[in-house]
């Protein structure tokens, strides 16, 4: 497998405060790669990270075999990184069609876009049938699903999930996390998961990094980590 991302050794600071400590971790193309532990571990830190909104103290971030750290924001989504951000930050008063379509305003490719459009209503049924809706009257579950729809509108090649099951109902957290499986497979696009429901992230991963405190402190394959004791014990609440 060949390499879409390679975080290397990076420190990260929020003025004296260090938010990652010489973190790496390596996403290969076509893979799902989750990052699990507790709120405030550094999870959402190497997502800032990514995308440019938390400059880097040390280390490097290589995105496609080019370096990626220093890069702009609106250059990085046009490279092919798109990210669904915690809490959904959606535009409360535009429709359902507004919201997604403001993932596509780097694209110019009109017929392909109405295309992608037309992929995600298919994929995610509900937000058809509420297509004119006001966001702000949608279901928190919902507004998670047009928040995932309106990143793959810039068609990723990498797509940065942050807490997608975070206060959603569990019958759409299981939809989710069926969506996120179904949008590695069909569209061939890697996935960095950042998500605190260690079950659910470790489920429809092929590789996973658990942090503590700024650390990466344990990683493999999501089917062994399942199954890890240190895991269940610090993140699965026992046994499965």
């Amino acid at each position: 497998m060949s390499e879409i991302l390679n975080f290397k050794d990076v420190e990260l600071y929020y003025g004296h405060v260090y938010a990652l400590k010489g973190v790496s971790l390596i996403v290969n193309k076509g893979e799902t790669v989750a990052l699990i532990g507790a709120n405030g571990a550094g999870k959402s830190s190497i997502l800032r990270a990514i995308t440019g909104l938390a400059k880097i103290k040390s280390g490097s971030i290589h995105y496609e075999g080019q370096r990626l750290d220093g890069t702009p924001s609106a250059e990085i989504v046009r490279r092919g990184i798109s990210m669904a951000p915690e809490g959904r930050r959606v535009f409360p008063f535009m429709s359902v069609k507004d919201n997604l379509m403001m993932g596509a305003f780097t694209r110019t490719d009109r017929t392909e876009v109405e295309q992608s459009l037309e992929s995600i209503l298919t994929r995610f049924p509900r937000l058809k049938e509420r297509f004119s809706q006001q966001a702000s009257t949608l279901s928190g579950g919902e507004q998670q699903m047009m928040v995932i729809g309106r990143a793959l509108m810039s068609k990723p090649k990498l797509l940065l999930l942050d807490e997608p099951s975070l206060g959603i109902a569990p019958k759409l957290v299981q939809d989710i996390a069926r969506a996120i499986v179904a949008i590695s497979r069909d569209e061939k696009v890697s996935v960095l998961l950042v998500e605190q429901n260690s079950r659910m992230a470790l489920s429809i991963s092929n590789r996973a990094y658990a942090m503590a405190t700024g650390n990466v402190v344990l990683s493999g394959a999501s089917k062994d980590l399942i199954n890890d004791d240190r895991i269940k014990a610090a993140y699965l609440g026992g046994e499965l």
